[in-house]
C-alpha cells in the first residue's frame, strides 16, 4: 500500500512539474539572471599572440591616469617578455637538441644567455596596437594596453646577436634554427 502511494505522489510531482514547465513561457537568461556582460578592451582573439606576432595586454587602475596607464604598460610589457621568452627558450632547446652539438650544455647557456638580452632589447621597440582609458563608478581611472611585437623581428635579432657571438656562430645554423622557431610559432 505505501508503494502504491509512494508511486502515485510521484508520478503527481512529476506531472506537476512538466505543467509547470510547459506552462511558463518566461525564459531564464543571464541578464534575468542578475549577470552582467563585462566588456574588456583590447582583449579578444585580434589581441592575441599567433605565428606573426607576440602580444600581451595589460590592466591598470589608479586614482591618477598616468599610474593607471603606466600600471597597465608595465604589465603589458612584463607578459611580452615573458611570452617570449617562454617561446624563445623552447625554440633554443629544440634546436640545441636537434642540432647534436658536441659543446651541448655551454651552448644552450649561451643561447639562454642570448635570449634574455633580445627579450630586454625587444621590449623596447614594441608597439601599442589598442589602448583605452576609461573611468570607473569609484573615480578610477583604468588603462587598457595591448603591446605587439613581430615574430620575424624576434628571429632578426636572435640571428644577428648569434651570428656576432664566436662561440655561437661555430654552431649556428639559421635556417635550422627558424624552422624550429617557425614550428613554435605555429602554435600559437
Amino acid at each position: 500500500m505505501k508503494t502504491s502511494i509512494l508511486k502515485v505522489l510521484g508520478l503527481g510531482v512529476i506531472a506537476g512539474m512538466m505543467f509547470y514547465s510547459c506552462g511558463s513561457s518566461k525564459k531564464i537568461t543571464p541578464k534575468n539572471d542578475g549577470e552582467v556582460e563585462i566588456v574588456s578592451y583590447c582583449s579578444g582573439p585580434e589581441y592575441q599572440s599567433n605565428n606573426k606576432a607576440f602580444r600581451y595586454t595589460g590592466i591598470g587602475e589608479s586614482m591618477n591616469q598616468m599610474t593607471a596607464k603606466n600600471m597597465a604598460m608595465s604589465q603589458a610589457r612584463a607578459g611580452l617578455a615573458a611570452t617570449i621568452n617562454t617561446t624563445i627558450k623552447t625554440v633554443t632547446d629544440n634546436y640545441v637538441k636537434s642540432g647534436n652539438f658536441n659543446n651541448k650544455e655551454e651552448l644552450l647557456n649561451n643561447y639562454e644567455g642570448m635570449t634574455r638580452e633580445v627579450v630586454n632589447q625587444t621590449l623596447s621597440g614594441a608597439i601599442v596596437v589598442c589602448e583605452k582609458m576609461t573611468k570607473t563608478q569609484q573615480g578610477n581611472y583604468k588603462s587598457y594596453i595591448c603591446l605587439e611585437y613581430g615574430s620575424s623581428d624576434v628571429l632578426q635579432n636572435i640571428n644577428n646577436r648569434a651570428t656576432s657571438q664566436e662561440i655561437l656562430k661555430v654552431d649556428y645554423n639559421y635556417e635550422k634554427f627558424k624552422s624550429t622557431f617557425e614550428e613554435e610559432m605555429s602554435k600559437f
